[in-house]
């Protein structure tokens, strides 16, 4: 079975399993945002534990 390539593009699985995503609203209109928000939205997150179990799934992991 194939696996979701959008979900490959944005989502990387640590060692331990857990998945790592970017935070929204990174990509325009960044101008006008504070410098705080500007840097609360660098860096990576990792995706929420409910979602976990759905994403392995589209991965056939």
């Amino acid at each position: 079975m194939k696996s979701r390539k959008s979900i490959l593009k944005r989502f990387k699985i640590t060692r331990r399993g857990k998945f790592i995503r970017r935070p929204s609203g990174q990509d325009h209109f960044n101008a006008k945002e504070s410098a705080p928000a500007k840097s609360r939205k660098r860096g990576k997150f990792a995706a929420a534990a409910a979602d976990a179990k759905a994403l392995r799934q589209h991965l056939n992991r």
